[in-house]
């Protein structure tokens, strides 16, 4: 594959989201990182290329959203759709057979009704990318988060869930030691004990001084005083993340959960809506797979309708293309002004592999 048949593929897919009616738009190379790095989560700090300028930390481009809701919010006005396409650069420490530079085209939509934006946005991929008879899936990251907002437990214990959604293994730890099935261990539980969990402690040393050491103690003692998360809520937890069904028998299986857990109430209905407006388009639900953990290994900025589009011939390529619902991000970028957005993600070098299965 050249370089060149890279970018016409490109080409192609930024042509069908102008002809859609967005706005070609291009962002800067180098982008300011001390803001941006912790905006895309622990996978792309990790593989960010950074260097220092006059201006402080800087970062390749690795992806083309967060840029775009900075500008939209600092100059646009709703609703507004956006299309660009460009190199991106994330380092491949795990798999050298995958570069590090590759173009990436993407189509952003801000405001409107969320149920019908969405519709549209993952009609519009649907669309392009289904002469490659691609493997769908979707889900909704803000079913998870509205059940974790909803479970009977301190506000901190709720917060280090909801940091931890994206990362699937230490969200079960945490689960778990929360529904009280994990032991403490006992040294923590001496240290917690303890009239002077410091007493014999040596000569202060690193950034900690005693007074932050005791006010972590404090907080772990007072989340040994909290009452386990109730076995039924952790059983609804894993019923939503185990759900994997078409759109139509999920919704209501949701719908049933929902009756318990009354906290998804508002999650699953704007599920619904996104159903009818996706029949609305020429998508069916009961074609449509739903799962409750997809979503999990993308982009933190992700808060509720997620997607992805696979090569069902290939299961070893990344994801051809992804994207999903953002709102947050923009109430971040914007200094606690919201819109409504939606977006997503092709990679072209992707698509003409699968497009030789």
């Amino acid at each position: 594959m050249t370089k060149a048949t890279e970018r016409a593929e490109a080409a192609r897919y930024l042509g069908a989201f102008v002809d859609a009616g967005a706005q070609p738009v291009e962002t800067a190379i180098l982008q300011p990182a001390e803001t941006l790095l912790d905006l895309y989560g622990e996978d792309i700090r990790a593989r960010a290329f950074t260097t220092h300028g006059p201006g402080g930390e800087a970062m390749l481009r690795p992806d083309f959203t967060v840029p775009v809701v900075q500008m939209h919010m600092r100059e646009g006005g709703d609703p507004a759709r956006y299309a660009y396409a460009g190199e991106v650069f994330r380092r491949q420490a795990l798999r050298a057979d995958r570069p590090a530079e590759y173009l990436q085209v993407g189509f952003e939509l801000f405001g409107g009704d969320p149920a019908v934006a969405d519709a549209e946005c993952f009609a519009l991929f649907h669309g392009v990318l289904s002469p490659l008879a691609p493997r769908i899936q979707t889900g909704d990251i803000g079913i998870l988060t509205a059940a974790v907002r909803g479970l009977t437990t301190s506000e901190t214990r709720k917060a280090a869930l909801l940091r931890h959604v994206w990362r699937p293994r230490r969200f079960r730890t945490l689960l778990e030691r929360f529904a009280g099935r994990v032991a403490v261990p006992p040294q923590r539980s001496a240290l917690l004990i303890a009239a002077d969990p410091l007493a014999g402690a040596g000569p202060e040393i690193g950034l900690r001084d005693r007074a932050d050491v005791m006010a972590r103690i404090e907080a772990l003692r007072a989340d040994a005083a909290e009452p386990p998360i109730p076995a039924t809520e952790v059983g609804l937890i894993d019923d939503i993340l185990d759900l994997k069904e078409s759109s139509d028998a999920a919704l209501q299986r949701l719908r049933d959960m929902a009756v318990d857990m009354p906290a998804i109430e508002a999650a699953v209905a704007g599920l619904g809506r996104r159903l009818e407006a996706l029949d609305a388009a020429g998508i069916a639900p009961e074609t449509l797979p739903f799962e409750g953990s997809h979503g999990r290994s993308t982009m933190e900025y992700y808060d509720g309708f997620v997607f992805s589009f696979s090569a069902r011939q290939r299961p070893d390529l990344p994801p051809l293309s992804t994207g999903g619902r953002y709102d947050a991000l923009t109430r971040v970028l914007g200094q606690g002004r919201a819109t409504p957005a939606v977006g997503g993600v092709i990679r072209p070098a992707l698509t003409l592999e699968a497009a030789q299965c």
